[in-house]
């Protein structure tokens, strides 16, 4: 890449003239150059037939200077020795201790600074002979030392030892150079099969086992443009070992058939990887959980799940829970109880239903979160129909009841708790755009963790969103309070289909996202073809010709959208109007250029199809006096959106712990202070504290 080659113009230019010393300076153990000193270390006291042992290259640098590792980064060459050495002796390739990352402007290097030692296997065949009775050991080694500026340097270096029988000598100060150099190499893992990494759009999840949980990691490719050099790398402890979020260089187009490099742990210890593409079950290395921490989790889901009753989701479905609440005010106690536990039980249904899935997936190697399914324009235009349709019978057009069973009364009471049961249904399925306050941190958690624990979670947030609901159907005689049966409940029933044509014409909004304004007609194509169907129901109710004319017309309402869905997409530009307001698209990379030139930045992830993202955006983020602290606080503003699904998006959401939006994050200008993640629901004064705790930071040789 043409970046990798930029550094080197001065340094080309300026070669002659800053080797010259270094060319004239006699052969010798040790050479002093620009902002180092170089030493050929060989321990051994005498060179004898047979003979294997380590040698070394160790360089003492300048303070704010450094070399370079095996793979240098964005720009840079690893030292290197071309040897002249007797015949019968042979130097085996440099090792390379762990480097570290090395951040220039908005590059990355991989080298190192103060002190380093790259061992140097060395042999002397059985059959070698010396003249003389001396053994010369030397070459010329070569190296390039970079801070603002890159010097390139090379040297001359020669250790002379004697030739003799076999002896164990070594040279006290060599020997212990080589055992510090040593002490730094990376070990092959403990395990074999101990590492596994899963491709996204941009980038990649690698898992690895080391024996035990490690908090703070780093991977060091071998191969160049494979990873984002200067993108930050996101580790999550697990029980056995560690789990990185890596970003993809942007030159590559194929996943790599491993990922082979260093893992370097933040105690210093460092492991050769070779990872293969495998599914990765966090939860299979997780930290095993204590009990307290599993029950906290699951009374903040519940609680998130209680505050989601109230969040505008699911408005239109108390709506309809209220009215049935109120025909049901004169029936049996026992009866009114049931309808509660029916509805219970078709909220955990549909829970379960959902911890299947997104487990399913997640085990096929799929990084989803909450509300993912709205990410599909035909699951949209399906809830938009339903919705539609249950809106027309609520103003009165047709009883579904009537047109669609013609049974007797024992029927219409199976049909009353079907139709609890399908509320509690329909509760969850409008829920899932919302995320209330403290479940972004518990689905974050749960889809995390095992799948006992997930489930044990979500069913958790299950329950809270029945509770309301399930306490008043068992407190009967707070019924009391509501007035009798009348004339009136008609009336409602036709006013609570407001609500619900209001959600439609939001799910209309949410589709348009998704596909682009040129399927709009085909779903309101589909609405057209709704209200024939209904009027048919309620023209000729429970009559065979009718019920059958009307199946046929459903099904064409059906097909129009899903093929719409199907054919056409969205404008590419989803975020095109970002700039416009200020807000850049999100990128790993672009969040990590940002940090490496010292400012701060703020990412909103959010989504169409995310209520509470609209109400937040609306209330707080377009407010004047939020806009005017956006604008003038140095904070650089980025929005990811996920309307679509975004694997990158997805996967960024998981190393921060959450897997829903509206989910607000404040990163740093430090790249190695970790992002602060805000509340679910903004308030302007959430909002400055946020922004007044970072400040931009100046940088140096920029």
């Amino acid at each position: 890449m043409f970046r990798r080659f930029w550094i080197f113009v001065f340094a080309l230019l300026a070669a002659p003239l800053l080797m010259h010393a270094d060319t004239a300076a006699p052969a010798g153990p040790t050479a002093t150059a620009s902002h180092l000193t170089v030493q050929l270390v060989v321990p051994p006291t005498q060179i004898y037939p047979g003979q294997n042992f380590k040698a070394g290259l160790y360089f003492k640098l300048d303070p704010g200077w450094h070399v370079y590792w095996i793979n240098a980064g964005d720009s840079g060459e690893p030292p290197s020795m071309k040897w002249a050495l007797p015949d019968g002796i042979k130097a085996d390739a440099f090792e390379f201790p762990a480097p570290k990352r090395l951040p220039l402007g908005p590059l990355m290097d991989y080298g190192y600074e103060g002190e380093v030692l790259f061992p140097i296997p060395m042999h002397v065949a059985q059959d070698f002979k010396a003249d003389g009775g001396k053994v010369t050991l030397g070459g010329k080694a070569t190296w390039l030392v970079c801070r603002e500026v890159c010097i390139p340097g090379h040297a001359q270096l020669a250790v002379e030892r004697p030739f003799g029988a076999a002896a164990n000598g070594e040279v006290a100060a060599d020997a212990a150079l080589l055992k510090q150099g040593e002490g730094k190499l990376p070990q092959p893992l403990p395990s074999g099969d101990a590492a596994k990494f899963r491709a996204s759009g941009d980038g990649f999840t690698l898992a690895v086992e080391t024996g035990s949980s490690e908090k703070s990691a780093a991977f060091f490719p071998f191969e160049q443009n494979v990873l984002s050099n200067p993108a930050p790398q996101t580790a999550k402890a697990t029980g056995k070992g560690v789990e990185l979020s890596l970003t993809k260089d942007s030159t590559l187009t194929t996943a790599p058939k491993e990922l082979h490099g260093l893992l370097v742990l933040g105690d210093g210890r460092a492991y050769e990887v070779h990872a293969t593409p495998g599914a990765i079950n966090s939860a299979a290395v997780g930290i095993a959980p204590s009990s307290g921490e599993i029950i906290r989790t699951a009374l903040l889901a519940m609680i998130g799940g209680m505050i989601l009753n109230l969040m505008p989701c699911v408005f239109p479905v108390l709506f309809i829970k209220g009215l049935a609440l109120v025909q049901s005010s004169g029936e049996e106690r026992h009866k009114m109880r049931l309808h509660g536990l029916v509805y219970t039980v078709g909220i955990l249904a549909s829970f379960w239903l959902l911890v299947g899935v997104l487990l399913g997936l997640r085990g096929a190697g799929h990084n989803l979160g909450w509300g993912f399914q709205f990410q599909s324009p035909i699951f949209v235009a399906m809830m938009a129909l339903l919705l539609f349709f249950l809106g027309l019978s609520l103003a009165g057009q047709f009883e579904i009841g009537l047109s669609m069973t013609s049974a007797g009364s024992s029927l219409a009471n199976k049909s009353g708790y079907t139709g609890s049961f399908f509320t509690g249904v329909l509760a969850v399925v409008v829920a899932t755009p919302c995320a209330a306050p403290f479940m972004g941190a518990a689905i974050g958690y749960a889809l995390s963790s095992s799948a006992i624990i997930t489930f044990v979670i979500f069913t958790a947030l299950a329950l809270g969103l029945a509770i309301p609901y399930l306490l008043l159907a068992f407190n009967p005689s707070w019924t009391r309070l509501l007035p009798r049966p009348g004339a009136w409940m008609e009336v409602l029933k036709q006013a609570v289909s407001v609500p619900i044509f209001g959600t439609v014409i939001w799910l209309i909004w949410v589709y348009t996202q998704l596909v682009g304004v040129n399927a709009l007609l085909a779903l309101l194509a589909a609405f057209l073809l709704l209200a024939i169907a209904g009027w048919i129901m309620g023209r000729w109710p429970a009559k065979a010709p009718a019920t059958i004319a009307a199946a046929i017309v459903l099904i064409l309402a059906i097909a129009l959208p899903v093929e719409a869905a199907r054919t056409l997409s969205a404008p590419s530009a989803k975020t095109g109007g970002a700039a416009a307001t200020g807000w850049e698209p999100f990128t790993p990379d672009a969040v990590a250029r940002y940090r490496a030139q010292g400012k701060p930045v703020f990412v909103d992830f959010t989504a169409s199809w995310c209520l509470s993202c609209q109400v937040n955006e609306r209330v707080v983020l377009d407010k004047a006096e939020v806009q005017n602290k956006l604008k003038n606080s140095g904070v650089v503003l980025i929005r990811a959106d996920w309307t679509s699904h975004d694997e990158t998006i997805a996967n960024t959401l998981a190393s921060l712990g959450r897997n829903s939006v509206p989910t607000y994050v404040i990163y740093p200008a430090d790249p190695q202070a970790q992002p602060k993640v805000l509340p679910e629901v903004l308030t302007p004064g959430i909002v400055f504290d946020a922004l007044d705790s970072v400040k931009p930071q100046s940088k140096t040789g920029e």
